[in-house]
């Protein structure tokens, strides 16, 4: 059996150790958001989210603590009042979404300066990376401050349902995953990244439900060039005007969750490849690496909301 808290605090854990940048920079960035926070004057610090002192992902979240002991959970790609009812009739202890709600989806253009640094890591000026995602960071502020951000865990608090969510912990835990996978097999030709992919079991299934790997831009007979997984994790879509920028980096394959059109145009236009692997299924294999390690220490998962729930400890 687990807490809440233990669930919590493996999620960061293991975002830490899965994430594209070394550790020493995610430290560097906590130490100096601690130095910053002991420069506010009292009221400042009053407002001030404490959980940035520690957490360097802000869109993962406990939402509600009922003080129970984990022993099952309902875990899901999104979970709201219906999916806290289910697991209420399914005897769960808690609920475990992935997708951000209340403060976390607040926050979630917090985690989106990661990108500028993995893009940095593929030879994107980080001058030029950190302008442009400046520029996305803030339409996505705007966009989310609308919200009924806590309808979710309002309900999860009426029920007395445990409840947090973990999204760029288990978005770094795939965007691992498929770098080293597409690292392994070192692909020549975008074709062969779409090979690669589908032997995983997650976007085999969603192939079954017409949603598997897609070549969005470029050409499957075309090489690959220098291969990039820089949009699984880092909050969602950057600005599509950093493909230029990546062209120029000499990115040839963008390896992607999931793409809007305005950023299929522009990877166009720079001539880059784009295989989208698949946003639920990619979301999947993220949730699934993170709920091996809570079915290791006894917790029974009951999946809901779209997980495909694939088990590597068989």
């Amino acid at each position: 059996m687990m807490t809440l808290r233990q669930i919590y605090e493996l999620a960061i854990d293991l975002g830490i150790k899965n994430d594209l940048r070394p550790k020493k920079e995610i430290n560097k960035k906590l130490t100096r958001i601690k130095k910053q926070y002991q420069k506010l004057s009292k009221e400042e610090k009053s407002f001030f989210d404490k959980e940035k002192l520690t957490n360097p992902y802000l869109d993962s979240r406990i939402h509600f603590d009922s003080g129970k002991k984990i022993k099952k959970v309902i875990a899901g790609i999104d979970i709201d009042a219906g999916e806290l009812l289910i697991a209420e009739k399914l005897g769960a202890d808690a609920a475990i979404a992935h997708h951000p709600v209340g403060k976390g989806l607040a926050s979630l253009d917090d985690v989106m300066h990661l990108q500028a640094d993995v893009l940095s890591q593929y030879g994107v000026p980080i001058n030029i990376a950190e302008g442009l995602m400046k520029i996305r960071i803030s339409e996505v502020s705007r966009s989310v401050n609308p919200i009924n951000h806590f309808k979710s865990p309002m309900a999860a608090e009426n029920l007395k349902m445990s409840f947090l969510n973990a999204h760029t912990p288990a978005d770094n835990m795939v965007a691992t995953f498929i770098k080293n996978l597409i690292e392994k097999n070192n692909p020549e030709y975008v074709e062969d990244v779409l090979d690669i992919l589908n032997e995983i079991p997650e976007y085999k299934e969603a192939r079954k439900r017409g949603v598997g790997p897609t070549l969005f831009a470029g050409d499957k007979n075309c090489h690959t060039g220098k291969i990039a997984i820089t949009e699984f994790t880092g909050g969602t879509e950057g600005n599509p005007k950093l493909y230029e920028k990546m062209a120029q980096a000499g990115i040839g394959t963008v390896v992607s969750m999931h793409q809007s059109e305005d950023h299929r145009k522009e990877a166009k236009k720079a001539h880059i490849n784009v295989v989208v692997a698949g946003h639920i299924s990619s979301d999947s294999i993220g949730m699934n690496l993170f709920l091996d390690e809570l079915e290791k220490r006894g917790v029974k998962i009951i999946p809901c909301s779209g997980l495909i729930r694939i088990s590597r400890n068989k």
